[in-house]
């Protein structure tokens, strides 16, 4: 047969779909068939790195059997980067490439891909067939491709094939349809590769891949910190440079980070290799690095995700693990290393595995499906051929399947409970921003743009920058305080203040640019870093955060009170003062008497909940460490005076932009308080990144109902104030950032995972 094999991706930035094609093409080739490949090209240069983000692509030559089709853009999409061709330029190449070809087969990989393998689905052949690599639950994509016709231009095929089940439920969910399932294939030699031992016993573990948040390197990082206090333990990263793992990892030691690597050198990895690590926490179809490691007769330690089940057989070639579960993947790698034999068993049977996988048996299957879809009959009659021409019957004339829901592959109670979580939060933090967004508008509506944009305009200059430098300057005060509070809680911490200095102006950044409350960790996993071993320094360090927010809710009883006082509408609210003075003493109450409370949970019957009330008795016990301070005379004076005086500083920040729009002559200090308590009060749970809109609400709310100011001036204060916070985020922030060798990705990447983790001793 003549086949054309159509690949959307390009071809010097490989990818799975890539490399599937390549082993596809080479099997078929030996079978004896006429095989073409069109393909996206990206030489490496600066066009490239433009388009794909800064990554570069690989040098490789352009072999004869390969028709170059434009060139690609990077596109962010499932948690990864797909390259994909936008223009129309490789959409001419690619007609006429298939024109001249005068294929028997075109088969097209991803067809819905854009704008490649959508195309491709009406090219000119005596049969077209599909291969549908993707698994996502997630409709947008999808839905719009579905929108745009997909159903009917799918139906242009004459055969279907899904490389898992995963991938056949997305295909089926959003275009309907019949299909084949044929597995990716890899390469399977001819004998088991001979495995030597590590001499001294050391438990090699690789893992492979980008560290994208999907592929679940963090989770993998965290496991391997407590693992290799109970093990041997040897990590390898392939696909990971050695400057993308610093910010994820503070002690590098035990880690080889390869980073991209030849074909070659990978298969001499996975050989090597005691079990290869796939810590994945969702979103894939297959898997072919599994194959991969069975080929080297390497087993696996995988997430129990849909996608993998198709490759991977519990107990048998891998063990499956929760994913996003540290403590489970670390447990499961130092049974591996403990259970003696356990280890070659896998190994026997991951081999055993590979043979199903090999390009062998896959392209043979290929072939068939080949066979099935050049045997389709022909359209009888000029109906029957119209609605094939415009695809509202499938081209082999076989049952047309519609789309329709369908249970998700990890359709298990733990991921029903868990999206039932996920949809509960997102739509909450959706309907409350849509909320701020409509209130925003109204009022934009009731007040008038005019009068905003007067109230501004009127703000004089000087004295706005005024309040950016005493804003400014609070930060650093703050720092003062907190490093007062370190110094009490870890005497024998090496770290500095500009460290602490520069910890905090990146929890600001990180608090003022992301809708979660992730300044507080971002802050405290910059000090860990700096203090020794983070995994015993993490609890002790948030137990010093602890403390700060004490003196800060300390701060925010004494506004409230001053606001209180100075606002007619609130005498007589006695009740209120009383909780405002008392709720912090409870808090600090809390802390002190969690470990006491914990203590009781060590008697349980149930050894999980002993373990787990032991190890949160151990957290609330280092948290408390924080409060030091507070029996260190000098320290906690001067933690004390510094946090008052940088509560003072933005206090008088606030007046001081009163002042800039001209209000301060109906709202003074009391005003400037009442704000203040109002804003902090309202970012406890922020909804948007720096509450933007919610943020407006409070100052519009606190200045015209308590003092009198019209709302397009109270407005007018509530956009300044958040500017200047937001600039003050900024200039403090990126200096800082750029200090302490990391970027804001690294910063929230690492921050996601910073909790570090602790296994439970071995069983005697």
């Amino acid at each position: 047969m003549r086949i054309g094999l159509v690949s959307p991706y390009s071809w010097n930035y490989p990818g799975g779909v890539m490399r599937h094609v390549e082993g596809l093409r080479e099997a078929l080739d030996a079978a004896g068939h006429d095989v073409r490949v069109f393909a996206p090209v990206d030489p490496p240069g600066l066009r490239s790195r433009i388009a794909h983000r800064g990554a570069d692509s690989q040098r490789r030559g352009i072999p004869e059997w390969l028709t170059p089709v434009g060139s690609t853009v990077g596109i962010p999409a499932n948690g990864a980067v797909s390259n994909l061709v936008i223009g129309p330029a490789g959409l001419l190449e690619l007609r006429r490439g298939i024109k001249d070809g005068d294929f028997d087969i075109v088969h097209v990989q991803e067809p819905v891909a854009p704008v490649i393998g959508w195309d491709a689905c009406t090219a000119p052949a005596k049969a077209r067939v599909g291969t549908f690599h993707a698994y996502a639950e997630n409709s947008l994509s999808n839905g719009v491709a579905k929108a745009l016709g997909g159903a009917a231009r799918l139906n242009h095929l004459h055969g279907r094939i899904a490389v898992s089940h995963a991938a056949e439920w997305t295909a089926k969910r959003f275009y309907g349809g019949r299909y084949t399932i044929i597995p990716n294939g890899t390469g399977v030699p001819s004998e088991r590769p001979v495995k030597a031992k590590s001499p001294d016993g050391t438990l090699r573990v690789l893992f492979i891949g980008q560290a994208v948040e999907r592929k679940g390197l963090p989770v993998l990082l965290r496991a391997f910190e407590a693992l290799r206090e109970h093990l041997s333990v040897e990590l390898t990263l392939v696909g990971v440079d050695r400057e993308t793992l610093a910010p994820l990892l503070n002690d590098r030691s035990g880690v080889r980070a390869l980073g991209k690597v030849d074909d070659m050198a990978k298969l001499e990895e996975l050989a090597r290799a005691d079990v290869l690590c796939a810590p994945s926490l969702g979103g894939e179809s297959f898997g072919m690095v599994l194959t991969e490691a069975f080929a080297a007769g390497t087993p696996v330690v995988a997430s129990d995700i849909a996608g993998y089940r198709d490759v991977a057989t519990k107990g048998f070639d891998s063990v499956l693990v929760p994913p996003g579960d540290p403590v489970e993947l670390a447990l499961a790698l130092r049974d591996l290393g403990d259970v003696h034999g356990r280890l070659e068993a896998l190994g026997d049977g991951a081999w055993r595995s590979a043979q199903r996988f090999s390009w062998t048996n896959v392209a043979d299957e290929v072939v068939e499906v080949y066979g099935r879809a050049l045997e389709a009959p022909e359209p009888s009659g000029a109906l029957e051929r119209f609605k094939v021409r415009i695809g509202s019957i499938p081209s082999d004339l076989g049952e047309n399947v519609k789309a329709k829901r369908l249970p998700p592959p990890d359709d298990t109670p733990q991921r029903r409970r868990q999206r039932i979580r996920d949809r509960f939060r997102r739509g909450a933090i959706g309907v409350a921003g849509l909320g701020a967004v409509v209130a925003s508008a109204m009022a934009l509506d009731r007040i008038g743009l005019d009068r905003i944009a007067s109230a501004l305009l009127g703000s004089k200059p000087s004295l706005v920058v005024l309040g950016l430098a005493i804003m400014c300057a609070s930060m650093a005060v703050r720092a003062i305080a907190w490093d007062a509070i370190l110094k009490a809680a870890m005497p024998e911490s090496p770290v500095g203040f500009l460290p602490v200095l520069r910890a905090t102006c990146i929890g600001v950044l990180m608090s003022a640019t992301l809708p979660a409350r992730l300044g507080e960790p971002a802050r405290a996993m910059v000090i860990s870093r700096r203090a020794g071993d983070p995994r015993e320094a993490f609890p002790a360090v948030l137990g010093t955060i602890v403390s700060q927010t004490v003196l800060n809710l300390l701060a925010l009883g004494v506004l409230g009170i001053v606001m209180f006082n100075s606002v007619p509408i609130f005498h007589g609210h006695d009740s209120a003062l009383l909780w405002v003075a008392v709720v912090p003493l409870l808090l600090v109450a809390l802390v002190l008497l969690a470990p006491v409370v914990l203590a009781r949970g060590s008697d349980a019957r149930s050894e999980r909940i002993a373990q787990l009330s032991a190890r949160a008795r151990f957290v609330a016990a280092e948290v408390r460490r924080g409060l030091k301070v507070f029996r260190h005379r000098k320290l906690s004076v001067i933690a004390l005076a510094a946090q008052s005086s940088a509560w003072v500083l933005q206090w008088l920040s606030c007046w001081v932009l009163l002042a800039a729009m001209g209000l301060d002559a109906k709202a003074g200090l009391g005003a400037a308080a009442a704000v203040l308590f109002a804003v902090n009060v309202t970012a406890a749970v922020p909804i948007t990144p720096a509450n933007l809109g919610v943020f407006q609400a409070a100052c519009v709310a606190v200045l015209t109902a308590g003092y009198g100011v019209s709302a397009s001036s109270a407005l007018g204060y509530g956009i300044v104030l958040q500017a200047v916070e937001l600039a003050t985020a900024f200039i403090m922030g990126l200096p800082a950032l750029l200090g302490e060798g990391i970027t804001w990705r690294e910063v929230r990447a690492r921050t996601m995972h910073s909790q570090p983790v602790s296994l439970p001793a071995r069983d005697s």
